[in-house]
């Protein structure tokens, strides 16, 4: 297969300038930094506009906090009509222009078709979105917002309680008495000062448990590839890599989300990896601890004691081992269940829905609001690509680098305003921040996510000579001052550098580092690093053809004749761990990663 030099670079005549996607259609956020000669500006769109003559109709389906229906109150109409049935609720909602619900009220296709168009906002009370319908919501032109930081100190608290009653014998103790007996010697516990907790996922949960923990008198470590190192040092904690904090902890408190990447992320084999005696808390999401794998580290003695408020299944079968295990300390899921994150769960979803209701752009929005279908359809293979890009960059990042710089470039024949790029640079940071965030984000919320998560996105443009009759030639992602999986994905310049193209439809990978190469960024990719030298695509080849993974593209990249070369790999199989090793154990294979994209 014919390799692609990078000296053959296409260098067209450019005029670079730098863009702000949004120039002449939003106001962008303070993490973001363009500058830009603006032709012209257009006052920014609002998604939801509402009658000034009349008071806007509120449906509150489910029980909310008194000071969230104050706020309710003082600019619309509230109805608040409890345990509605199914059919009763796709009555009452042609007559609202807002719903506010918990969990328990299901927001489907139906009660959005019943609407007739009126309703213009829904409201979860919470942070959960799974009983709400987010595609019916975006097709008929409603916007979804939830509560997500008011239960944040609740949760972090109720972390610290299980993790010193877990370490005192609390729960057991408290039975134990209850029972006639007095078992001092049994329920011995545990000092917590100079012991190290990992706090795994440090974002508003687990900085606010590491906060605590500190003052506990512990050493807090963490993990997390999207914190920044200078807000862990803040707090004094250290950032360190997956493998580095379950090795060396006494205590891990678990507050990242449930993703493909992070489900069942404590098993078998993570729990062989850990220091014996340690004790586990989960206040996040039950999926990502492998149940099964936990009752056996506990019977082991691996996992010397474990304090659950999160499951699997819930509520958990009776008859589970983990709930019944005698080192095990459980509690139905409260992490948020105290009376001030009720209240300020109803305070906040209230101002949202007030604020979209008053055609205001909400911070909370988790769906994305109508874009015209002719730009849609026009951008749509370059936003799968924008989301590809960026999923591909964000996986090359090193555990335990702190993702906060990156710049996109848009190469296009296409004059600044007639190019609206705001769908690809949210695509851009869906990539970069959902692979390891349980946040959902899109054209609404993008700006607001990125800052939130100390993200900063610089755009730039690269004006080319020719014809604009296609959007954009290529798109670049650069992500700087990180460490990389894949050294060869490290530009010149020292930045982590990823480039794609549209070609007949479909999205490619064409450039990692300073190594050109041309693959689908369709299922999966192996990238390596090899010496060039005759007969290493047929190696690479019959050690995947052996274990059955397809391939689907394979593309060379290098700089020259018997020098350093970049094989990428398209594959339509997730290759086992043993797969992946045989082909690093191939001689000339310097180094590789794999990437699901």
């Amino acid at each position: 297969m014919a390799a692609s030099a990078s000296s053959n670079l296409l260098t067209p005549s450019v005029n670079k300038q730098s863009l702000s996607s949004l120039s002449s259609k939003l106001p962008l956020s303070s993490c973001f930094s363009v500058t830009l000669r603006r032709r012209r500006t257009a006052a920014a769109p609002r998604f939801v506009v509402v009658s000034m003559d009349a008071k806007p109709t509120v449906l509150v389906a489910e029980k909310l906090g008194e000071a969230g229906l104050d706020l309710l109150k003082d600019f619309a109409n509230v109805d608040c009509s409890y345990n509605l049935s199914p059919e009763e609720l796709c009555t009452k909602i042609s007559l609202c222009d807002a719903l506010i619900v918990r969990s328990g009220t299901k927001v489907n296709r139906e009660v959005f078709e019943s609407s007739g168009g009126r309703l213009k906002v829904v409201g979860r009370a919470g942070v959960g979105i799974d009983n709400v319908d987010l595609a019916a919501a975006t097709e008929h032109g409603c916007l979804v917002v939830n509560a997500p930081t008011a239960n944040t100190v609740a949760a972090a608290e109720h972390g610290i309680a299980l993790l010193t009653a877990m370490a005192r014998n609390i729960a057991q103790a408290d039975a134990s008495v209850k029972a006639g007996k007095w078992q001092r010697n049994k329920y011995v516990g545990v000092s917590l000062v100079g012991k190290t907790l990992a706090v795994m996922g440090f974002g508003k949960v687990g900085s606010e448990v590491a906060r605590r923990a500190k003052g506990l008198g512990m050493h807090v470590i963490a993990h997390d590839p999207y914190a920044p190192a200078d807000r862990a040092r803040a707090i004094g904690v250290e950032l360190v890599s997956f493998d580095e904090a379950i090795a060396t902890a006494d205590f891990i408190s678990l507050h990242m989300p449930l993703t493909p990447t992070t489900s069942k992320i404590l098993n078998d084999e993570t729990f062989a990896k850990m220091k014996k005696g340690v004790r586990i808390i989960n206040v996040a999401r039950g999926g990502v601890i492998d149940e099964e794998a936990l009752v056996k580290a506990l019977d082991a003695g691996i996992v010397a004691q474990a304090a659950l408020d999160v499951f699997t299944v819930e509520p958990p079968p009776k008859d589970s081992k983990l709930i019944q295990h005698e080192r095990v300390t459980v509690t139905p899921h409260l992490g948020a269940s105290t009376m001030e994150a009720q209240e300020g769960v109803a305070i906040e979803v209230a101002e949202a829905v007030v604020g979209a209701l008053k055609g205001e752009l909400a911070a909370t929005a988790v769906n994305a609001p109508m874009v015209p279908a002719e730009v849609l359809a026009e951008l749509k293979p370059f936003v799968v690509l924008a989301e590809k890009l960026g999923r591909l960059a964000v996986q090359l990042v090193a555990g335990g680098s702190g993702v906060k710089s990156v710049k996109v470039t848009y190469a296009s024949a296409r004059a600044p305003d007639d190019l609206d790029t705001r769908v690809l640079r949210a695509m851009i940071t869906k990539g970069l921040i959902e692979p390891i965030s349980s946040v959902f984000v899109n054209l609404v919320n993008a700006d607001f996510t990125a800052k939130q998560r100390g993200l900063r996105i610089s755009e730039e443009r690269i004006i080319l000579d020719g014809s604009p009759e296609s959007p954009l030639e290529f798109i670049q992602v650069q992500i700087a001052n990180v460490e990389s999986r894949f050294a060869s994905a490290i530009s010149e310049s020292g930045e982590i550098k990823v480039e794609g193209r549209v070609k007949d439809g479909i999205p490619h990978l064409t450039r990692v580092g300073s190594f050109e190469v041309d693959v689908s960024l369709e299922g999966s990719i192996i990238l390596c690093r090899q010496v060039d030298q005759p007969g290493m695509i047929g190696k690479v080849g019959s050690v995947l053809g052996e274990e059955n993974v397809n391939i689907s593209f394979m593309s060379v990249g290098r700089f020259a004749p018997r020098n350093q070369a970049v094989m990428a790999i398209g594959v339509d199989e997730q290759p086992s761990k043993e797969v992946l090793k045989k082909i690093g154990d191939i001689p000339a294979i310097e180094e590789f990663v794999f990437i699901k994209v």
